[in-house]
């Protein structure tokens, strides 16, 4: 039986993931799971002191995709129903290999494969790439408050980590398609015409 399609939509800060995932959710009408950011209490205080507040930052969005992982596992996956999320939970990893350093690092990483090892994985992930100056602009048209403290140079090794991991999870995960956006090109909200490119690409594998 062909597996039923678990959708994850990623890129670095502000590649515009949600956006993404909600307007496919909407033009396929299957369920979306959307991740908790600004939720985290920790948020503002990362930006303002990163090695301070990192590991307590790192381990709350853990549990929660943890959570929300384990929950679409029993209510859709389980089920051959199909899901689209706005994250992939190997960015938990790519978060914390920048941020963790030392024990707290191998601390992380020894919770992030306990908890991960069993939980559903996307078999479709839309990867988002996008520069330093795209993803600046998309940051400051939303408009969070906590995001305006970010470092360019923080966000410029991010959008290389990203570039680093996805790679590897080409070779981690070769089962999964990974669908790639070029951010600086394609502007899916203001141009239908790049969105139906990406329904096309998605259809194609649906």
């Amino acid at each position: 039986m062909k597996p039923c399609p678990f959708i994850a939509v990623e890129g670095a800060i502000g590649a515009g993931k949600t956006t993404l995932a909600t307007m496919l959710s909407d033009r396929f009408d299957i369920p979306l799971l959307k991740e908790i950011v600004e939720e985290n209490p920790f948020l503002d205080k990362f930006y303002q002191n990163i090695e301070e507040w990192s590991f307590q930052l790192e381990m709350f969005f853990l549990c929660n995709r943890y959570k929300q992982l384990e929950d679409t596992g029993l209510q859709y996956v389980s089920r051959h129903q199909p899901v689209i999320s706005d994250y992939h939970i190997y960015k938990n990893l790519i978060f914390a290999q920048r941020t963790l350093k030392g024990v707290k690092l191998d601390k992380y990483r020894q919770i992030y494969h306990l908890l991960t090892e069993d939980l559903p994985k996307p078999n479709i992930v839309i990867y988002i790439r996008a520069s330093l100056e795209t993803l600046q602009k998309r940051i400051e048209m939303r408009g969070r408050d906590f995001e305006t403290a970010i470092d360019p140079a923080y966000l410029q090794q991010l959008i290389e980590d990203y570039e680093t991991a996805f790679a590897e999870l080409a070779e981690r995960e070769p089962e999964t398609t990974i669908i790639t956006v070029n951010g600086d090109e394609m502007d899916f909200v203001e141009h239908p015409e790049h969105f139906e490119h990406i329904v096309r690409q998605v259809k194609e594998l649906l």
